[in-house]
Order: structure tokens, then sequence, then C-alpha cells
């Protein structure tokens, strides 16, 4: 590493590489960005790396996980991974642990042990709890993620940057009503569940029809149940002519043909869309004599034919019937992405629904990614963004933050350049994730602890220099369930134990009166992260403590609200019967600012969930903003 170390100090300076030497940092994820990852910190002078990733090692990993090799098949990531590093760099201190994350025993102390996280994650549920945990950690983050061709680093540091959730992220989604999968597909996806999830499960292995599809609990749709399932039985007798040379047969015209024409029986559900076109066994059959296809060896990256898709059907199931015939003992097989006759059998259905149905087809290859729930990688994409990772690293460590910046890979043969980049951007004002005061709770005895004592410890920092400036009116929440507030005190007497808070969990503490409040802190909701008592110099630990004031940023005012910033209308805000709120701009001496049945102004609304409603939207006190809010019994619509 002396060489390195030399380089390192060329470029970016003596204290920067003697920072790298000693940093410890923690590497979320050991797939396709982390196995690149860890080589390159671990060839970059950086001698501290933990690694942490639940998964193991499967075949389809080899193309781009190069740690890997087929004899690590079935091991866990972060070790197999941890070992190649220390290959090439014997000296480094790397360790790995296979769990998950979200484990409550990956606290705020835990996190807060390393100098920088780096996330090489694929899982956005994970991704959010690792930036949550760093800023309330105190902690760096470089972000990370790809998709095919396109990539992006971003380097997120609280109160300075935006984090992870400054922006909404798009949510894939992963279920689909029975009613589109059985009868009404119009999408490859649709097809590809159907045939994964319904047929191919039911033919060969356990059930697992409520997967990736859920029904409403509505009359139409309990009826599209209950027929779904009363076709998963009939297309389970078919199971009696496996291996007969007669399975594909049965099962084809089952499928394609019988359950084609009844949909086709039902012409008002197809007033508005294409019919779909019953396939003719023989007819196939026919044209497939001719056909040069070989289904030992189906091209993966292309389409196939109508015809093709047939002789791949015939082909992958009689050699799935012939496996659980061999099997002797009833079993079943699971569907495995990386199993050629599953995968080659639930491309061919799929592709064969999709022609009845008028629909695009799918290569084997993007089929394998839509059935295996795969986000596309390519190893020179992965590379790309672990090598930006890494320099992003170097100067997060060694305090030059400001020459971090956010970068983005995107292919294109048109243009010159394939990696961008930009500015970090500030933290979005209005984010309900980092614009937060995260503190950390130290409890010395959950068991003895109660939520009335830790309101009284709040109360009580009120008089000390470490005031929240939470006033007397708060109220508090652990995710969407309310621990207290003035009109709800139930749980003051229960122990943090009772009320399940242990080590890990967080509760957010907010001001509920905003009248006049001149502190920008007082504002800005208190996240509390529980945590062990801190024991020093043989002390005995204090029942309850907060620390971490020194760290929380300084927060700007929020800018007035806009209207583009108005809550989408049909938000629910609940609010007494025949109520109506208006709020107007008072610059040219309007109306007033707020009415609500008698109501001066919003101050004056005695329904305090509404009043926090309004608060949560921007309209608070007397506030001059363009906003109607119109109340009914049931629900308020927010509108211009």
């Amino acid at each position: 590493m002396m060489r390195t170390t030399e380089q390192l100090t060329r470029i970016f300076g003596q204290e920067a590489a003697t920072r790298v030497s000693t940093a410890r940092l923690l590497v979320v994820g050991a797939g396709g960005i982390g196995c690149e990852l860890l080589k390159d910190l671990s060839m970059s002078g950086f001698q501290h790396i933990e690694a942490v990733d639940l998964d193991t090692i499967d075949l389809s990993n080899l193309n781009r996980q190069f740690l890997f090799q087929r004899r690590h098949i079935k091991r866990p990531k972060s070790e197999v991974a941890v070992q190649a590093i220390r290959d090439f760099n014997p000296g480094i201190d790397a360790h790995a642990r296979q769990a998950n994350i979200k484990e409550p025993t990956f606290d705020v102390d835990w996190f807060s042990q390393f100098d920088l996280v780096l996330n090489a994650l694929d899982n956005l549920d994970a991704r959010r709890h690792v930036n949550t945990m760093c800023l309330a950690a105190h902690v760096p983050l470089i972000e990370s993620g790809t998709a095919g061709y396109l990539g992006q680093v971003t380097a997120i540091k609280g109160g300075e940057t935006e984090c992870f959730e400054c922006h909404p992220k798009p949510v894939e989604r992963k279920t689909f009503p029975i009613c589109t999968i059985r009868s009404t597909p119009s999408a490859p996806i649709h097809c590809i569940v159907w045939a994964k999830n319904y047929l191919f499960a039911q033919l060969f292995g356990e059930r697992q029809d409520d997967e990736d599809m859920t029904a409403e609990e509505d009359a139409e749709n309990m009826e599209e149940l209950k027929q779904l399932r009363e076709e998963s039985m009939a297309l389970a007798k078919l199971t009696e002519a496996m291996g007969s040379p007669e399975f594909a047969r049965v099962v084809f015209e089952k499928v394609f043909s019988g359950d084609i024409a009844r949909l086709l029986s039902m012409p008002d559900m197809w007033k508005h869309r294409q019919p779909p076109t019953q396939l003719d066994y023989d007819e196939l059959e026919s044209a497939a004599l001719g056909s040069d296809f070989d289904p030992t060896s189906p091209g993966t990256h292309t389409a196939m034919s109508l015809t093709d898709a047939f002789v791949l059907f015939k082909y992958t199931a009689g050699r799935l019937a012939q496996r659980l015939d061999s099997d002797g003992q009833g079993g079943s097989i699971s569907f495995d992405k990386d199993d050629e006759d599953a995968l080659n059998f639930v491309a061919a259905t799929a592709s064969l629904r999709s022609y009845v149905f008028g629909i695009d087809q799918t290569s084997i290859f993007e089929t394998k990614a839509m059935a295996g729930n795969i986000i596309p990688a390519i190893a020179t994409t992965n590379a790309v963004v672990a090598g930006m990772m890494v320099t992003q690293a170097i100067m997060v460590v060694s305090e030059q933050m400001s020459r971090c910046h956010t970068a983005y890979v995107s292919y294109n043969s048109k243009r010159s350049r394939s990696v961008l980049s930009e500015p970090l951007a500030t933290p979005n004002p209005t984010c309900a994730v980092c614009r937060r005061r995260y503190l950390t709770l130290r409890v010395a005895d959950l068991s003895r602890t109660t939520l009335g004592d830790v309101v009284d410890y709040l109360h009580m920092l009120a008089e000390t220099e470490n005031n929240l400036y939470l006033g007397e009116d708060i109220s508090i929440v652990e995710g969407s369930r309310i621990l207290y507030d003035l009109d709800f005190e139930d749980n003051m007497e229960k122990s943090m134990e009772e009320l399940d808070l242990g080590r890990g969990r967080m509760i957010t503490v907010t001001r509920e009166d905003l009248d006049d409040v001149e502190n920008v802190a007082a504002t800005v909701p208190v996240v509390l992260s529980i945590a062990g008592p801190r024991v020093e110099d043989g002390g005995q630990p204090l029942d309850l403590d907060i620390e971490g004031f020194g760290l929380v940023p300084e927060f700007a005012p929020l800018p007035p609200p806009t209207i583009d910033e108005a809550a989408p209308s049909g938000d629910q805000l609940h609010f007494a019967d025949d109520d109506v709120a208006v709020v107007v701009d008072d610059s040219d001496g309007d109306e007033g600012l707020a009415t609500l049945n008698h109501a001066e102004n919003v101050n004056d609304i005695s329904d305090e969930l509404a009043k926090r409603k309004l608060s949560d939207i921007g309209i608070r006190g007397e506030s001059p903003v363009k906003r109607r809010a119109v109340a009914t019994d049931d629900e308020t619509t927010i509108s211009e």
C-alpha cells in the first residue's frame, strides 16, 4: 500500500492520505456495485472496512460480481467479498456480516462508529433506512445506484446537502389485480406473472396464486378470485396427464383455447378492448414442422415468433414433466430464474399469451429480469459508479465536502461524454426526513422508565442550555403510531418496554403550538433515537439522557408557501361537519386570512387535528397565502 499512499498524497495531499488510511468505512451491500466498491476501496488506501449484506451468492451473480466464483455459490456475499479483498491487500482490517441492515442491533451507536457509510443497495426500503440512520448518527453517506447503462452517485451530509428522501422516489408496483392477470392483461409483465405464478405454479410447483396478485374486497374481484381458484383446480387435474405424450396438448388447449373461448363468450368485456385470439394446437404443430428453431438453445435477446414460442413450450413442458415424474415422490419444482427449463417455460407461455392478447413480446432475457424481479445490471456501469464512489469517499473523509458532486452515468452514442456531474444540492426545506433535529435518547432501564418520564425530561430541558423550544403542547409518535399528545395520555404510565420502544427505535417529538414562534428550531421536529446508557469512568448511568445537541445543524426558516406546494386535490383533512376554511392573500385587503364558521383565522379553529393538518401544508397562524380548503362531512380538498 506504500505506492497507493504516495499517489494519494500527490493528488489529495498528505492530510487526506492520512485520513484515508485511518477512516472507518461501512459498506452496505456486496452485490454488483458492492463487489467493485470493496475491491476499489481496498486498493485505494482505505484500511478499515466493514461490509454488511444479507444475501448469498447465486449462479446469476457470476457474470458481473467478479469477486465470486462458482465454488462460492450459496455462501454469504459479504464473507466471500471480504475474503477476496483481504487477498488483494493482506494488511487490511476488513470484517463481514451476513445480516439485515434494518435489524435493531444496527442502532445509532453502531452507525456512529464509522466515519463514512457507502450504500451499494438495490432495495429502496433499505436505502431509505440507511439514509435515516446516517442522519441520526450524523455520519456522511455516499449513495449510489445503477440500472442498465444508467448510474448515479451523490454525497449526503445532514444539514448541508439533499438527503435520499428530499425528493419522492417512484415505487415499483409488485402486485397486480387478479382480474387483470386472469382476464384482461395489457402489458408484458401481466403475462409473465400469469405464466410464473399461475400456470407454472399450478402445474409443477406449490400453489403461489396469491403472490404478485391482489384482489380488493368487492363483489366483482371476489367473484374473479373464486373463478381463478376453480380454474386452478381444473388445471391441477391436468397433471394426471403429466408424463404422457398428450400432456403439452391438454395444457395448451385448456389455457390458450378453452379459457380464451370462455372470455370471448362475454362480449361486454371487449366493447372497449381488443378481444383475444384463440390459438390452435394442430395449426401451430404443422407450422413447427418447417421451423429450424432449436429449443435446446433458444436465443435469449430476441423476441420469439409464435411458432418458436409454441416449440419451446412443448419442449420445456415435457422436460419439466419428466423431471417431476423421475422424482417419483409427488414433489414440486420451485421457479428459479437460473433453472433453464423453468425460465424457458415461463418465457414461452408468457409469449404465447402475449400473442393471444396482442401485447408486445419480450425476450427470454427480459422475461428473466421481470420474473426474477431483477434490476438490470451491467458490470461496466457498476465499475464506473464504484470508482466515482471511491473518489467521493476520499474527499468526504478528508473533509473536502465542497469538492463533492452528484455524478450521472448515461450512455448515449451521440454524446461525447458518458459521465455528467452537477454541484451537490442543498436540503429540500420541506423534506420530512432531513428537516429534523436528530438526537440520541439514552435509557438506563427500559422496563422502569415510562413515557411520562420522557415527557417530563423534555419539559425539564426547557430550563437548561439544551432547550429544544418544544413548549408544553407536544405530540410524540413512532412511525404512524401516536404515543402522546395533550388529548391522548393513555401511555404516560406505560414503560418503554411495554410500548415496544427498545434500542434502535425512533420517536418523533413535535411542537403543536406554533403561534408567534420566533426560534426557527422550534418549528423543526425532534427525532430521538433510543439507545442504551453510556457509562464512563466506572460511574453509574443516568436514568435518562439526551445527547447530540452540538451536532444538530442550523435550519433556515421555511419559505412562504406557494400554490405549487399546496397539497394535491383530494387530500383528506378532517374538520368538524360543514366547516369551511377560506385563506386568501391579504396584500390587497380582501376578505381576510381565514374563515372557519365563526373563526377569525386558523388560530381560532377549535378542532386541533384540523389545525395540525393545515399546519402540515403550510397554513398556520396568519400566513398570507392563496389557498382554499373546503371541508365536507368526510373529506377536505385543497385547491387554488
